[in-house]
């Protein structure tokens, strides 16, 4: 590899790992004599498909050049930061390369604002369009879509991408033009609408002709930032929850808050926030997707912030003692799913399995079931009823609750400030 095309990578993959879509490898491991390969931190990050399995990506920039100069972004216009571009040729030639030494399964692609919206995605575009077509590429492609972008353009780049994505960024339109001014909400909804219309579309012609190409087949994906302004989990969640009504909606990542720019004085002086606040929002999020909670059960006007202490399932259990205890024998897949320590595969077990006799402690122990945390909010055979009452309730509260310490020992990562 030549030193300029490294020293490019060594930039653009530095600029563009903090997306929280994929995590960083976090490797740095030279070849050895004797040995075989090599591992570099730049730009080799993993993530998930929709089907569970983790994939290596080439996570890069093709350019960190920006016009905009958001207050939060590390890539503003007017930082003082190493800058690079790749052509669309190179980091074709760049991704084969490492697609080829099986350093990846994919391509992660974003940039920075160059000329407007239009030339920026067209030349995005031309990297994974030249990777389909030229080199038959197979593997995974997400790529970034610009905000501002045309509709035929974020068409084109569905036909060769697996996942699309739009970063939401700010919660609130206020907050965004006070940070943002060059932004507006209405710029990043009508991607996420232009690719929800065009997957809908493709939906409708892959059934009358079975060879249509597909279109973004990993649906498309949102980042929200979160404590760079004053939103309440309850507006994030809130927000979440609309985003998720949109079909094609599959992920939405949440971002803690790092002033990377200390000195901008629209930035709140706030500290870094806590590593577990993002991961009290991935709890809420996963109960909306998968566990059938509405929003206004996990937040609401009494309670607008998650609790940092405890996870939001066991929060919502220890608010709402008259659903418990819930009869293990008796009650429903959904009921069942909503008791503390008892997750899907294990409330699957449950019903599937009480249909050869009664289930015992023994037994939802051998299920799976986190016996530490159910206990309070269950009754099954052989075990007497528990009526959770407010006394108690506090009892269970301090039981299960997790130390403040360990909320206090996390460090946030740096926020995405990527398109």
């Amino acid at each position: 590899m030549k030193d300029s095309t490294l020293k490019k990578l060594e930039i653009l993959a530095e600029s563009a790992k903090y997306d929280v879509s994929c995590a960083s490898s976090g490797t740095s491991r030279k070849n050895m004599k004797n040995g075989i390969g090599s591992a570099h931190g730049w730009g080799i990050c993993h993530s998930f498909t929709g089907d569970g399995r983790c994939v290596a990506l080439l996570k890069i920039m093709l350019t960190n050049f920006c016009l905009y100069d958001c207050a939060y972004c590390i890539n503003r216009q007017s930082n003082d930061i190493p800058r690079a571009a790749f052509s669309p040729k190179e980091l074709v030639e760049l991704t084969i390369e490492f697609y080829r030494r099986n350093y990846i399964e994919g391509l992660f692609l974003s940039s920075g604002i160059i000329k407007n919206p239009d030339h920026t995605m067209e030349r995005m575009l031309r990297v994974i369009k030249d990777l389909r077509t030229i080199h038959r590429f197979n593997g995974y492609i997400h790529m970034k879509t610009i905000p501002g972008a045309s509709s035929e353009l974020v068409y084109q780049a569905g036909l060769y991408a697996d996942r699309l994505s739009v970063n939401l960024e700010i919660p609130t339109e206020a907050n965004l033009k006070r940070l943002a001014p060059d932004k507006d909400h209405q710029s990043i909804y009508l991607p996420m609408g232009h690719i929800q219309q065009h997957l809908l579309q493709n939906k409708e012609e892959r059934k009358k002709f079975r060879h249509a190409p597909k279109f973004a087949a990993a649906g498309q994906s949102t980042q929200i930032i979160v404590g760079a302004t004053d939103e309440s989990d309850k507006q994030i969640l809130q927000l979440t929850s609309k985003l998720y009504k949109r079909p094609s909606m599959k992920r939405v990542y949440y971002s803690g808050f790092v002033p990377v720019n200390s000195y901008d004085k629209r930035l709140p002086v706030v500290h870094d926030v806590p590593r577990q606040r993002e991961n009290r929002l991935y709890q809420a999020d996963w109960l909306l997707r998968f566990y059938h909670f509405d929003v206004n059960e996990i937040v609401n006007d009494q309670y607008q912030q998650l609790d940092l202490n405890m996870d939001p399932k066991l929060a919502w259990a220890i608010r709402n003692p008259q659903y418990f205890p819930v009869d293990i024998n008796r009650a429903s897949y959904e009921t069942i799913l909503r008791v503390p320590g008892i997750g899907i595969k294990s409330a699957k077990l449950i019903v599937s399995s009480r249909r050869h006799g009664r289930l015992n402690l023994e037994a939802l122990r051998r299920i799976g079931v986190v016996l530490k945390r159910a206990h309070f909010f269950i009754v099954c055979a052989g075990m007497k009823s528990f009526k959770m009452q407010e006394a108690s309730a506090d009892y269970i509260r301090i039981s299960l609750q997790e130390p403040a310490k360990s909320i206090e020992s996390f460090q946030p990562q740096q926020l995405s400030m990527l398109l």
